[in-house]
C-alpha cells in the first residue's frame, strides 16, 4: 500500500487520477531552505524527512514531496500574504521558470530519492491582472503563488517536461519508481 506523506489535496488528486490507490498519513516539517542549499537539494531533503516523519507499517510504500518554484535563482515557496504573491507573480510575469518536485519513497529497508524539474513560461500579466488574481485567493497556498490547473492556466503558454510535476506531483516518475 502507498502511503502519501501530505496533505496537499492535489497530489492526492493526481494519484486518484492516474489510478494509483494510497492513503495519506502526514506529519508537520519545518520547510526552511539550508544556507547554500540549492533548490533541489532543498525539495529532495523536505521530501525525504516528509517520509520518514510518518509510521510505517509492514509492506507499505511511503510517498514524501516537496514542490518549489525557481526563477533568477530565486526559491518560490507557498505565498506569505497577497503583497508576497503579487510579489512573486510579477517576478514571473512574461518569463521562463522551473517548478521542482523532490519526491522520496520510502520502505522496509529501501530509500530512493529523486526529483524532476519542469520548465513553465508565463504570458506578460498586468498589474490589474495579477491583482485579480491573487484577489481569486487561489494564489495562497501555491508554490510560487500559482496553480497550472485553476486560473493561472490561462498565463501559462508552454510546459517543458512533466504537467503533473507543475500541479506538485511528477506522477510518471513516481509510478516508474514504484513498479
Amino acid at each position: 500500500m502507498l502511503v502519501l506523506a501530505s496533505k496537499s489535496p492535489r497530489r492526492q488528486q493526481i494519484l486518484r487520477d492516474a489510478g494509483i490507490p494510497f492513503v495519506v498519513r502526514s506529519a508537520d516539517v519545518p520547510e526552511q531552505r539550508r544556507p547554500n542549499e540549492s533548490p533541489a537539494d532543498y525539495v529532495r531533503r523536505l521530501a525525504e524527512e516528509k517520509a520518514f516523519a510518518v509510521t510505517i507499517l509492514e509492506g507499505e510504500v511511503v510517498l514524501g514531496a516537496d514542490t518549489v518554484v525557481v526563477i533568477d535563482g530565486l526559491v518560490l515557496e507557498k505565498p506569505i500574504d497577497a503583497s508576497d504573491a503579487i510579489r512573486m507573480l510579477r517576478l514571473l510575469s512574461g518569463r521562463e521558470h522551473e517548478v521542482i518536485t523532490g519526491i522520496c519513497l520510502r520502505s522496509d529497508g529501501r530509500k530512493i530519492v529523486d526529483a524532476a524539474t519542469t520548465r513553465v513560461r508565463f504570458v506578460p500579466l498586468t498589474s490589474e491582472q495579477i491583482e485579480a488574481y491573487v484577489e481569486s485567493g487561489e494564489p495562497m497556498d501555491k508554490a510560487g503563488a500559482y496553480a497550472i490547473q485553476g486560473l493561472a492556466s490561462k498565463f501559462i503558454d508552454h510546459v517543458e517536461g512533466s504537467y503533473s510535476n507543475v500541479v506538485g506531483l511528477p506522477v510518471a516518475l513516481v509510478y516508474r519508481l514504484l513498479w
